[in-house]
């Protein structure tokens, strides 16, 4: 429950599983000197003591954040400006690039990301007010693009929706990306913001394999919740597409054809896909993970992460960073070109075609003509 506070932290460096947890490690925050591993005091007792460690719960606190909109200037990302009414995602992605974001606000990304939340309870007041001032030029929010809006938490607190609700009545263009069937919930807002083409949403699909996904992203709506959701957005008129992501190599790159036809067979008429980033802390995270759930397999698909990263895990620079280099990276791109010529699909990341005429600050005309 929100206490305000961030709780008690969690041991650091390599942790047991967790059911339903995503991250098999907690490694320390990169800007503290100061580190704390669990140590074996003699008695031997250590792995005991750590295998009856009790479900890992979920802590909620309060953030109190001054500004809804986050801006961003990248060339390679399709929006300038993005909501996220929550730090941190219960979802347990174990490849989630906004992992290291924990680190700046003190936690881990391993298991605290997944486990110690931030919520912005003001989140609707303060994205009013911010285009609510003078000289703010509309351009489509994306809602989602560090955390997901739907995560579990939502169905109690909420806060998706009383942005939607504030963006209805500005008739504001939103993107929505997201893992989680929850979205079919604010359908009677996203019926209507279709309407007036406000609205666009996509649906993460990273495996169609129940059992891949359940170690993936194991708090994540199965992929089939995922394409039912896309079926019932698509039928009620909301522009819906999926977002093949990531394509790990030698996990489930090979799905990529059959996430796409299955998408388009649900609805899906956009498609987008990233190939695996594994920035700062991931990597290691992402190897523990590897290694625990894939140990036959994991230097192979380490080797041929490199051979897309020309030999380094990550390469992190604008225009590459999405998609990877070398013959591995261009033979995906390839593959994704051809399914999107053969289903007639368009990009996911292109927003440009909602509409920003419609935009107008609730209230403004009747102040201005009191003014006159």
């Amino acid at each position: 429950m929100p206490d305000g506070s961030l709780g008690s932290p969690l041991p650091l460096g390599r942790s047991p599983l967790h059911r339903g947890r995503g991250a098999v490690s907690n490694p320390p925050n990169r800007f503290e000197r100061a580190r704390t591993d669990a140590f074996d005091d003699g008695w031997g007792t250590l792995a005991e003591t750590l295998a009856d460690l009790p479900p890992l719960a979920t802590s909620l606190t309060r953030d109190n954040a001054r500004s809804a909109l986050t801006w961003n200037d990248s060339p390679d990302i399709g929006f300038d400006r993005s909501v996220n009414p929550y730090k941190g995602c219960e979802h347990g992605c174990i490849y989630c690039y906004a992992r290291p974001t924990h680190a700046y606000i003190g936690l881990s990304p391993g298991l605290d990301f997944e486990s110690r939340l931030l919520f912005k309870p003001e989140v609707a007041s303060l994205l009013e007010k911010e285009i609510s001032k003078p000289g703010y030029v509309p351009r489509p929010i994306a809602l989602g693009s560090n955390t997901d809006p739907y995560q579990p938490v939502e169905r109690t607190l909420r806060l998706t929706r009383s942005v939607l609700e504030v963006l209805e009545r500005f008739n504001h263009p939103v993107t929505i990306v997201t893992k989680s069937a929850g979205v079919l919930r604010d359908m009677d807002i996203l019926t209507r913001m279709a309407a007036r083409n406000l609205v666009q949403v996509c649906l993460s699909v990273t495996t169609l394999d129940n059992r891949l996904a359940r170690i993936m992203e194991p708090r994540a709506a199965t992929p089939l919740r995922r394409l039912a959701a896309m079926h019932e957005l698509s039928r009620a008129g909301i522009p819906v597409g999926v977002l093949a992501a990531p394509m790990i190599p030698g996990v489930n790159d090979a799905e990529l054809e059959k996430v796409m036809e299955a998408a388009h067979a649900h609805g899906a008429r956009s498609a987008g896909y990233v190939l695996l980033r594994l920035p700062l802390e991931i990597r290691q995270m992402f190897e523990d993970w590897l290694n625990a759930h894939m140990p036959d397999r994991a230097a192979r698909v380490l080797a041929l992460v490199r051979e897309t990263r020309a030999g380094k895990a990550y390469d992190p620079r604008f225009g590459i960073r999405q998609t990877g280099t070398g013959p591995y990276a261009d033979m995906l791109a390839r593959r994704f070109a051809v399914m999107m010529k053969r289903l007639g699909m368009d990009s996911a990341r292109e927003n440009g075609s909602l509409d920003c005429s419609q935009f107008a600050v609730p209230g403004a005309e009747e102040r201005q003509l009191v003014l006159l």
